[in-house]
């Protein structure tokens, strides 16, 4: 597969390829964790960590009903994923609510937090420092009302510097050497191969939570990868495995085969688990249905090969439209907002990440002609246009 392959052929190819790699995946995944109440539950390693996951977990960014974290809770998921700045820390808030009044030791949870002073390129700089992050993480801890986390992520790294710098580093491992996180490590979702190997290549991660789905166009070089780290004896847990929230299109009139989705992503047994978000309890019914059967059926394979012109709401954070953009926006993250709010309906985090990015209503006034091909052809100026009103709406308006 080379990387210039068009969306049908990387279909095709990356069916086939997960076909395959199906044959290697019982040894993996078959275990059952000490102590399971359902031994059918498809488990896999987290890497070194030795977690025994299931194969499906809970991404809770979208979700405020802790009675649906309760049901996938006794539905045998285990592992709970949030963020320092999901839905205003509520979300932290939610969860530690509910779990507090659980048995430690038969959940696991995972949070996140960015580091101050990053730029638009990912890059660290004289804010990003220990404090500040500890401040966060320690904010996290008490709204999640726990002693510690098991897993601890930087939250988005888009480059090679971030997972180097220094003070974050050691800030990670000072909490490490507390016990106040069992696992260190880092979310990308932007560049994640070139980060992935750069993680690969030191002994400081635990475990990374990247993106990946079957709309990737990169595939090749992200398999390569998470294929790197995995022997490393790094965790790898997918995000964004629906490709941008169920949907091909804004108008949610072109749905996507979710379960095929999540089918084709555990096809690849160097994945060991997946945080899809849900938000309603039929979500959770289709998706727990997975962690006992993970083999694609003929008419799931066929559901995920799209026609070309489909460029559905996923960006794959290339960058190569940025250098053509002469106001040199950042086109990743305002897709990514996109995104969220047409993918995810969830327009409080576009919002959100839109004040992050430091938008204004419409930055792409008086630039009469978009310079900018996207590689997934999507129409960069229509949609930066659109997602940018969110900047002028309240946020009590939005949800």
């Amino acid at each position: 597969m080379t990387k210039s392959i068009n969306r049908r052929g990387f279909l095709k190819t990356g069916i086939a390829g997960a076909a395959g790699m199906v044959t290697f995946a019982p040894s993996i995944a078959s275990a059952s964790a000490a102590g399971s109440e359902n031994d059918n539950i498809i488990y896999r390693t987290l890497g070194k960590t030795g977690l025994k996951v299931p194969v499906i977990s809970f991404g809770v960014m979208n979700s405020d009903n802790p009675n649906l974290c309760k049901a996938a809770y006794e539905k045998g998921i285990k592992l709970f994923d949030t963020a320092n700045g999901y839905q205003n820390g509520n979300n932290e808030a939610m969860l530690g609510n509910l779990l507090k009044d659980y048995n430690r030791d038969s959940f696991f949870l995972s949070t996140k937090a960015r580091p101050n002073g990053v730029d638009k390129d990912g890059n660290p700089s004289k804010e990003t420092t220990a404090e500040s992050f500890l401040e966060k993480f320690n904010i996290s801890l008490s709204r999640l009302k726990m002693d510690y986390v098991d897993i601890l992520y930087i939250h988005a790294v888009q480059n090679p510097e971030l997972i180097e710098c220094k003070p974050i580093v050691n800030a990670l491992k000072k909490l490490k050497k507390e016990g106040k996180i069992r696992f260190m490590g880092f979310s990308t979702h932007r560049n994640e191969a070139a980060v992935i190997n750069a993680a690969a290549s030191t002994d400081d991660w635990d475990v990374i939570l990247t993106s990946y789905n079957f709309m990737h166009t990169n595939i090749t070089e992200l398999n390569s990868a998470i294929r790197k780290a995995n022997e490393k004896g790094i965790g790898i847990v997918a995000m964004k495995t629906l490709a941008g929230g169920g949907f091909f299109d804004k108008e949610k009139k072109k749905p996507i085969n979710t379960t095929a989705a999540l089918k084709w992503v555990l096809s690849n047994p160097d994945i060991h688990t997946t945080i899809p978000g849900m938000t309603t309890f039929d979500q959770l019914d289709l998706n727990a249905k997975i962690m006992y059967d993970i083999s694609m059926t003929e008419v799931e394979k066929k559901g995920l090969v799209v026609p070309t012109a489909e460029t559905g709401l996923f960006c794959t954070g290339c960058s190569k439209c940025i250098p053509a953009c002469p106001r040199n926006l950042p086109v990743p993250d305002l897709m990514r907002a996109y995104m969220y709010a047409y993918g995810y309906s969830n327009t409080s985090k576009a919002h959100s990440l839109l004040g992050e990015l430091g938008i204004n209503d419409n930055p792409c006034k008086g630039c009469d002609t978009c310079k900018v091909e996207c590689t997934k052809h999507f129409r960069i100026k229509e949609k930066i246009t659109d997602i940018s009103r969110l900047v002028d709406v309240p946020e009590d308006f939005l949800s």
